[in-house]
């Protein structure tokens, strides 16, 4: 690379945002680089979704994100939808499966979609330019001047897409805020989003030796809910029904768990049980419901032994109480490590919501996951990158 290069518009981060940028940037005729200091294209889309990556939902609507300005993702999810990166993927012969209602994922695998962006990248003529850190961002001129480890580049207008802070082994930094308080925005607090919960002692003690245990539950927290599988770990409660509740629990609240889901009325389904079978043990009613092993360690955590015909009406009831709102109090979550998504970033107030360009600062823009909007579980985040980068590439 030459000491200094000259280019229209600079991209800085190789994901998901950052590649339909470059190249939506491209096809206007404008000459773009994409730069990265990781020494590989999109990383977290390779290993997204079991390395199947769940590209997109087709029931994608504004309600599926949060952030502190709840209306500032409308116009991008409207101009650019699921249905027009379906027809991206179709188009470039990529197989692909609805696994849950609207989940799309590819037959294959994640790479595909990835090779889908570094094509249009070299269709549209959109430089993708790897292992280059950048040391110094400045205004200069027209436009701006970096200083990376590759030389100078001067450009007119800067897209940040490089992140939020996730999974820092995927090469996640805090780069993308770094620039944004530089140029005098506003950077909302940030935390882990879509994580595993840790627990405390007491409740860690009987849930470990459970460890790999599935069951559908309903979780609720921040006054959201969900209902989705649960999963018990040696660390702590994942899969994701507390994957979706994390964004919205905050710390020191309790999250609330149904573990009976699918039985509206449990007390009333106990009295029958009992009726029926007066000599049988609580314990084996939960088998209708849970594993062997997940009934045995609910009746025993909660002292319910014994025979049904020695529970009364009031013990049955509380029994029912526990399973429909059982509470436990998270010590925390095990944060970026293992989070799909960052909470918070970039205020999306001091951004266009048509251009995303920042309102202070003529040709820098932010888009996808170092702004402040977070998708629920599901392909929402990816649907995030597509429409942003896609808007903003069109709008550049």
């Amino acid at each position: 690379m030459a000491a200094s290069t000259e280019v229209d518009i600079v991209v800085i981060g190789a994901g998901a945002a950052g590649l339909m940028c470059g190249a939506t940037a491209a096809y206007q005729g404008h000459r773009v680089l994409v730069l990265d200091h990781a020494n590989k294209a999109g990383k977290k889309i390779l290993m997204s979704g079991g390395g199947r990556c769940n590209f997109t939902n087709l029931n994608t609507t504004p309600e599926h994100f949060v952030s502190a300005n709840p209306h500032f993702c409308k116009s991008a999810l409207k101009r650019y939808t699921p249905w027009h990166f379906v027809e991206l993927v179709e188009r470039h012969g990529v197989d692909h499966v609805e696994k849950a209602p609207g989940q799309l994922f590819c037959a294959q695998s994640s790479r595909e979609i990835l090779g889908i962006l570094l094509t249009e990248c070299e269709w549209a003529g959109a430089q993708v330019r790897l292992k280059t850190d950048i040391r110094r961002v400045e205004q200069g001129g027209a436009g701006f001047v970096l200083t990376t480890s590759n030389g100078q580049i001067r450009c007119a207008k800067l897209v940040v897409a490089c992140g939020g802070l996730s999974i820092p082994t995927m090469g996640a930094t805090g780069f993308g805020y770094q620039l944004a308080e530089q140029f005098g925005l506003r950077v909302l607090p940030t935390r882990a989003g879509l994580v595993p919960f840790t627990l405390q002692p007491d409740d860690k003690a009987w849930l470990a030796a459970l460890s790999g245990i599935s069951t559908e539950v309903v979780a609720r927290a921040g006054g959201a809910s969900f209902a989705e599988p649960m999963l018990i770990t040696h660390r702590g409660l994942s899969g994701p029904a507390m994957l979706q509740v994390s964004s919205f629990w905050s710390p020191g609240d309790a999250v609330q768990v149904d573990w009976l889901p699918a039985v509206a009325d449990p007390v009333a389904d106990l009295i029958t049980e009992r009726n029926r079978h007066p000599n049988r043990s609580l314990e084996r009613w939960l088998r209708h419901y849970f594993s062997q092993r997940l009934a045995g360690a609910l009746a025993e955590r909660f002292g319910w032994q014994g025979n049904l015909q020695q529970f009364s009406n009031e013990r049955l009831a509380d029994v029912a109480a526990t399973l429909k709102g059982w509470q436990f109090k998270p010590s925390g979550t095990e944060g970026y490590r293992t989070a799909e998504v960052t909470l918070g970033g970039v205020d999306t107030d001091s951004l266009s919501s048509k251009t995303f360009e920042a309102n202070s600062v003529p040709g820098l823009h932010f888009i996808g996951e170092v702004l402040d909007v977070t998708g629920q579980l599901g392909g929402f985040n990816f649907q995030w990158a597509w429409a942003s980068g896609y808007c903003t590439g069109l709008a550049l």
